[in-house]
Protein backbone atom coordinates (compact mmCIF):
# COMPACT_ATOMS: atom_id res chain seq x y z
CA UNK A 1 0.00 0.00 0.00
CA UNK A 2 2.83 2.11 0.04
CA UNK A 3 3.85 2.76 -2.94
CA UNK A 4 0.02 4.14 -4.42
CA UNK A 5 -0.26 6.53 -1.66
CA UNK A 6 3.64 8.18 -1.99
CA UNK A 7 2.48 8.07 -5.98
CA UNK A 8 -1.02 9.75 -5.20
CA UNK A 9 0.89 12.48 -3.05
CA UNK A 10 3.50 13.13 -5.83
CA UNK A 11 0.62 13.21 -8.03
CA UNK A 12 -0.96 16.08 -5.46
CA UNK A 13 2.29 17.48 -5.23
CA UNK A 14 2.91 18.56 -8.79
CA UNK A 15 -0.45 19.66 -9.88
CA UNK A 16 -0.08 22.25 -6.13
CA UNK A 17 3.07 23.36 -8.08
CA UNK A 18 1.34 23.43 -11.68
CA UNK A 19 -1.03 26.47 -9.81
CA UNK A 20 1.25 28.37 -8.89
CA UNK A 21 1.97 31.32 -11.72
CA UNK A 22 5.15 31.27 -13.97
CA UNK A 23 7.60 32.09 -12.00
CA UNK A 24 6.11 32.51 -8.58
CA UNK A 25 6.97 30.04 -5.45
CA UNK A 26 3.99 28.51 -4.64
CA UNK A 27 2.29 30.37 -1.44
CA UNK A 28 4.37 33.34 -2.06
CA UNK A 29 3.02 36.88 -2.84
CA UNK A 30 3.74 38.42 -5.91
CA UNK A 31 5.50 41.57 -5.04
CA UNK A 32 2.78 45.01 -5.54
CA UNK A 33 3.18 46.82 -8.81
CA UNK A 34 4.90 50.48 -8.48
CA UNK A 35 3.09 52.90 -9.30
CA UNK A 36 2.76 56.62 -9.31
CA UNK A 37 0.57 59.48 -10.50
CA UNK A 38 -0.22 61.04 -13.52
CA UNK A 39 -2.02 64.66 -13.39
CA UNK A 40 -4.87 65.03 -15.59
CA UNK A 41 -6.25 68.28 -14.09
CA UNK A 42 -6.64 70.19 -11.19
CA UNK A 43 -9.72 71.65 -9.25
CA UNK A 44 -9.88 74.07 -6.40
CA UNK A 45 -10.58 72.90 -3.12
CA UNK A 46 -11.39 74.93 0.34
CA UNK A 47 -8.09 75.32 2.41
CA UNK A 48 -9.80 74.99 5.33
CA UNK A 49 -11.22 71.45 4.78
CA UNK A 50 -9.81 68.99 7.05
CA UNK A 51 -9.78 66.38 4.90
CA UNK A 52 -11.19 62.96 6.11
CA UNK A 53 -13.30 61.13 3.67
CA UNK A 54 -13.92 62.13 -0.40
CA UNK A 55 -16.61 59.59 -2.60
CA UNK A 56 -18.37 60.60 -6.03
CA UNK A 57 -21.98 59.42 -5.86
CA UNK A 58 -23.10 60.11 -9.03
CA UNK A 59 -22.42 63.72 -9.96
CA UNK A 60 -22.12 64.70 -6.70
CA UNK A 61 -18.94 64.64 -4.57
CA UNK A 62 -19.00 64.29 -0.47
CA UNK A 63 -16.60 65.10 1.65
CA UNK A 64 -16.18 64.55 5.37
CA UNK A 65 -13.91 66.87 7.39
CA UNK A 66 -12.10 66.55 10.64
CA UNK A 67 -10.81 68.73 13.79
CA UNK A 68 -13.75 69.03 16.69
CA UNK A 69 -15.86 72.49 16.75
CA UNK A 70 -15.40 72.46 12.75
CA UNK A 71 -16.00 69.10 11.43
CA UNK A 72 -18.61 69.25 8.65
CA UNK A 73 -20.07 67.00 6.07
CA UNK A 74 -20.63 68.35 2.83
CA UNK A 75 -22.42 67.69 -0.92
CA UNK A 76 -22.32 69.22 -4.61
CA UNK A 77 -19.75 69.56 -7.78
CA UNK A 78 -16.35 68.12 -8.03
CA UNK A 79 -14.32 71.89 -7.14
CA UNK A 80 -17.42 74.02 -6.89
CA UNK A 81 -19.01 75.21 -3.79
CA UNK A 82 -21.06 72.48 -1.77
CA UNK A 83 -24.68 72.69 -2.51
CA UNK A 84 -25.70 71.14 0.70
CA UNK A 85 -23.49 70.87 4.32
CA UNK A 86 -23.76 69.29 7.94
CA UNK A 87 -21.93 70.95 10.69
CA UNK A 88 -21.54 67.98 13.21
CA UNK A 89 -21.48 69.41 17.16
CA UNK A 90 -18.50 69.72 19.17
CA UNK A 91 -16.96 67.73 20.27
CA UNK A 92 -17.08 65.09 17.31
CA UNK A 93 -14.75 65.08 14.81
CA UNK A 94 -15.46 63.75 11.86
CA UNK A 95 -13.82 61.11 9.88
CA UNK A 96 -14.73 58.41 6.80
CA UNK A 97 -17.85 58.92 4.40
CA UNK A 98 -19.90 56.60 2.67
CA UNK A 99 -22.63 56.75 0.27
CA UNK A 100 -25.27 53.65 -0.42
CA UNK A 101 -27.95 55.12 -2.33
CA UNK A 102 -30.69 57.42 -0.27
CA UNK A 103 -28.50 56.91 3.11
CA UNK A 104 -24.75 57.33 3.53
CA UNK A 105 -22.53 56.63 6.79
CA UNK A 106 -20.05 58.87 8.44
CA UNK A 107 -17.42 57.79 11.18
CA UNK A 108 -16.27 59.67 13.73
CA UNK A 109 -12.45 59.75 15.39
CA UNK A 110 -12.38 58.70 19.03
CA UNK A 111 -16.18 59.37 19.89
CA UNK A 112 -17.17 55.72 19.41
CA UNK A 113 -19.98 56.52 16.79
CA UNK A 114 -21.25 56.23 13.26
CA UNK A 115 -24.00 58.73 11.79
CA UNK A 116 -26.34 57.21 9.86
CA UNK A 117 -27.46 60.23 7.18
CA UNK A 118 -30.22 60.90 4.43
CA UNK A 119 -27.80 61.33 1.62
CA UNK A 120 -29.83 63.94 -0.26
CA UNK A 121 -30.46 66.62 2.67
CA UNK A 122 -27.31 65.19 5.38
CA UNK A 123 -29.83 65.01 7.91
CA UNK A 124 -28.95 62.98 10.55
CA UNK A 125 -30.90 59.36 11.10
CA UNK A 126 -29.48 57.67 13.75
CA UNK A 127 -26.07 57.05 15.54
CA UNK A 128 -24.36 53.57 15.95
CA UNK A 129 -22.32 53.07 18.48
CA UNK A 130 -18.85 50.95 17.89
CA UNK A 131 -15.34 50.42 19.29
CA UNK A 132 -11.83 51.72 19.19
CA UNK A 133 -11.19 54.91 16.37
CA UNK A 134 -12.80 55.50 12.93
CA UNK A 135 -10.65 56.55 10.33
CA UNK A 136 -11.44 55.53 6.79
CA UNK A 137 -14.55 54.44 5.15
CA UNK A 138 -15.88 52.68 2.09
CA UNK A 139 -18.38 50.35 0.71
CA UNK A 140 -17.65 46.94 -1.62
CA UNK A 141 -20.71 46.82 -4.70
CA UNK A 142 -22.61 44.29 -2.87
CA UNK A 143 -23.05 46.94 0.23
CA UNK A 144 -20.45 45.74 2.46
CA UNK A 145 -18.69 48.31 4.74
CA UNK A 146 -15.33 48.64 4.48
CA UNK A 147 -13.30 50.24 7.52
CA UNK A 148 -10.31 51.63 8.59
CA UNK A 149 -8.98 52.78 12.20
CA UNK A 150 -5.28 53.47 11.51
CA UNK A 151 -3.92 50.07 12.17
CA UNK A 152 -3.21 47.70 9.83
CA UNK A 153 -6.78 46.00 9.76
CA UNK A 154 -9.67 46.59 7.58
CA UNK A 155 -12.92 45.39 8.86
CA UNK A 156 -15.81 44.53 7.38
CA UNK A 157 -19.74 45.80 8.68
CA UNK A 158 -23.03 45.11 7.50
CA UNK A 159 -24.28 48.11 5.95
CA UNK A 160 -27.66 48.29 8.00
CA UNK A 161 -26.57 47.42 11.46
CA UNK A 162 -22.81 48.43 10.94
CA UNK A 163 -22.20 44.94 13.11
CA UNK A 164 -18.61 43.43 12.15
CA UNK A 165 -19.02 40.91 9.54
CA UNK A 166 -15.52 40.20 9.56
CA UNK A 167 -11.75 41.79 8.94
CA UNK A 168 -8.02 41.25 7.35
CA UNK A 169 -5.11 42.49 7.89
CA UNK A 170 -2.87 44.44 5.17
CA UNK A 171 0.45 44.46 6.85
CA UNK A 172 1.17 47.36 7.38
CA UNK A 173 -0.51 50.68 9.41
CA UNK A 174 -1.67 53.77 9.70
CA UNK A 175 -4.39 52.91 6.70
CA UNK A 176 -6.32 55.93 6.63
CA UNK A 177 -9.08 57.60 4.05
CA UNK A 178 -10.41 54.36 2.20
CA UNK A 179 -11.72 54.03 -1.51
CA UNK A 180 -13.49 50.53 -2.61
CA UNK A 181 -13.38 50.02 -6.27
CA UNK A 182 -14.41 46.71 -7.39
CA UNK A 183 -12.98 43.97 -5.47
CA UNK A 184 -9.49 46.56 -4.46
CA UNK A 185 -9.59 48.81 -1.53
CA UNK A 186 -7.36 51.99 -1.88
CA UNK A 187 -5.97 53.28 1.56
CA UNK A 188 -4.01 56.42 2.04
CA UNK A 189 -1.42 55.85 4.58
CA UNK A 190 -1.77 58.74 6.97
CA UNK A 191 1.83 60.84 7.16
CA UNK A 192 3.01 59.67 4.27
CA UNK A 193 2.51 60.54 0.13
CA UNK A 194 1.53 56.87 0.04
CA UNK A 195 -1.52 54.96 -1.58
CA UNK A 196 -2.15 51.51 -1.32
CA UNK A 197 -4.22 48.93 -3.66
CA UNK A 198 -5.63 45.83 -1.87
CA UNK A 199 -7.22 42.80 -2.37
CA UNK A 200 -9.76 43.20 0.12
CA UNK A 201 -10.46 39.63 -0.07
CA UNK A 202 -7.06 38.49 1.18
CA UNK A 203 -5.39 41.87 2.17
CA UNK A 204 -2.53 41.77 0.40
CA UNK A 205 -1.06 44.74 -1.28
CA UNK A 206 -1.22 44.82 -5.03
CA UNK A 207 -0.01 48.05 -5.69
CA UNK A 208 2.25 50.93 -3.97
CA UNK A 209 1.11 54.39 -5.35
CA UNK A 210 3.77 57.32 -4.87
CA UNK A 211 1.73 60.29 -4.76
CA UNK A 212 4.52 62.93 -3.75
CA UNK A 213 4.81 64.63 -6.68
CA UNK A 214 1.73 66.41 -5.67
CA UNK A 215 3.43 67.46 -2.51
CA UNK A 216 5.11 70.10 -4.40
CA UNK A 217 2.41 71.72 -5.71
CA UNK A 218 0.72 72.68 -2.65
CA UNK A 219 2.19 75.23 -0.90
CA UNK A 220 2.11 73.80 2.66
CA UNK A 221 4.87 73.53 5.49
CA UNK A 222 1.92 72.53 7.91
CA UNK A 223 3.10 68.91 9.04
CA UNK A 224 -0.25 67.79 9.68
CA UNK A 225 -1.74 69.05 6.08
CA UNK A 226 -1.03 65.37 4.40
CA UNK A 227 -2.57 63.86 1.65
CA UNK A 228 -5.92 62.06 2.60
CA UNK A 229 -8.79 61.91 -0.07
CA UNK A 230 -9.21 59.51 -2.36
CA UNK A 231 -12.56 59.51 -4.85
CA UNK A 232 -12.62 57.07 -7.69
CA UNK A 233 -14.37 58.70 -10.48
CA UNK A 234 -17.65 57.48 -12.03
CA UNK A 235 -16.96 56.13 -15.75
CA UNK A 236 -13.68 56.67 -16.06
CA UNK A 237 -9.99 54.98 -14.88
CA UNK A 238 -9.16 58.13 -13.39
CA UNK A 239 -9.09 59.54 -9.20
CA UNK A 240 -8.88 62.48 -7.23
CA UNK A 241 -6.71 62.93 -4.64
CA UNK A 242 -6.71 65.99 -2.03
CA UNK A 243 -4.88 66.58 1.17
CA UNK A 244 -5.50 68.32 4.42
CA UNK A 245 -6.44 71.80 4.44
CA UNK A 246 -4.82 71.53 0.55
CA UNK A 247 -5.63 74.57 -1.15
CA UNK A 248 -6.32 72.27 -4.50
CA UNK A 249 -7.77 68.67 -5.33
CA UNK A 250 -5.67 66.61 -8.23
CA UNK A 251 -7.40 64.73 -10.94
CA UNK A 252 -5.00 62.06 -11.63
CA UNK A 253 -3.94 58.48 -13.11
CA UNK A 254 -2.41 56.02 -11.75
CA UNK A 255 0.71 55.03 -14.42
CA UNK A 256 3.67 52.54 -13.32
CA UNK A 257 6.74 54.80 -11.85
CA UNK A 258 9.11 53.69 -14.37
CA UNK A 259 7.45 54.12 -17.63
Amino acid sequence: MRTPIVTTLLAAAALSGCAAAPGQEPGRETAPEQLTVQVVSTLPHDPAAFTEGLEFAGDLLYESTGLAGQSTLTAGPAGGPPATTAILPAPLFGEGVTVLGPKLWQLTWQDGVAIERDSKTLAELRRVKYDGEGWGLCHQADGRLVMSNGSSKLTFRDPATFAVTGSVDVGRDQLNELECVGGDVYANVWHTDTVLRIDAATGHVTATIDAGRLRSQVNTTDSEAVLNGIAAVPGTDEYLLTGKQWPVTFRVRFVPKNA
